[in-house]
């Protein structure tokens, strides 16, 4: 039972890679570093993560080709980061394009490589209303790619057991497994306090808010 969890360091790939050991899995984690404003601090999240959780291994990979195209306020920092806004129509500028299917290859040729039978990946609801690459049918094609592109004999399913879920839904099976959310990171823009008014942290902010908790990263306003 080995499985591939692609973990950024955020409050949902926390909870999924607690998740995939819960369900019995031997977790590999999968990391990426590709220009973030907040990469030092992901980083930093995801390792403590998979110390504490016990992965069987911790691997790092390098998309930094991915601030050479732009298009993103996450990898050109010359754009501001979108806040986040309820009636918004367009795709927060917080999207980098085609970024899922990069992170779902590599993972796949991680999984193919170490015989693991499951790839997670914790694309949820609210971020789908915004960025196509978190939507069921892109999950759902990418599988149909993975299933055409392995060697014979190789069966490797995408794991996204949060795909229709809110993040209050995500954080209370979180809670129930005691997943330390104080070493998570789910800001777009700052490194040491949340900014508390990007998409991301709005999302978070209110999960906890909705459950009576408090949330034990430190915020600006703090």
């Amino acid at each position: 039972m080995k499985a591939v969890c692609l973990l950024s360091g955020g409050m949902d790939s926390a909870t999924l890679a607690y998740l995939a050991r819960d369900q019995g899995h031997q977790v590999y984690c999968l990391h990426f570093n590709y220009g973030q404003r907040t990469e030092r601090k992901e980083r930093t999240s995801a390792q403590k993560i998979a110390t504490l959780m016990g992965a069987e291994e911790f691997v790092e990979i390098d998309l930094s080709y991915l601030t050479w195209f732009g298009g993103s306020s996450l990898t050109d920092h010359r754009l501001p980061v979108d806040t986040y806004q309820e009636d918004r129509r367009e795709i927060p500028n917080t999207y980098v394009p085609f970024r899922n299917a990069n992170l779902l290859s590599i993972g796949t040729s991680y999984a193919e490589a170490r015989g693991a039978g499951s790839l997670f990946i914790g694309v949820q609801s609210q971020d789908y209303s915004g960025y196509p690459d978190c939507r069921p049918q892109f999950i759902e094609a990418f599988q149909r790619l993975i299933d055409a592109g392995t060697r014979e004999g190789t069966s490797i399913r995408i794991m996204a057991p949060f795909l229709t879920m809110t993040k209050r839904e995500i954080l209370t099976i979180g809670s129930r497994m005691k997943v330390p959310y104080e070493y998570t990171w789910s800001c777009y823009q700052n490194e040491d306090r949340a900014c508390g008014v990007c998409g991301a942290c709005y999302f978070r902010r209110t999960a906890f808010e909705s459950l009576g908790l408090r949330d034990p990263i430190p915020y600006e306003e703090d």
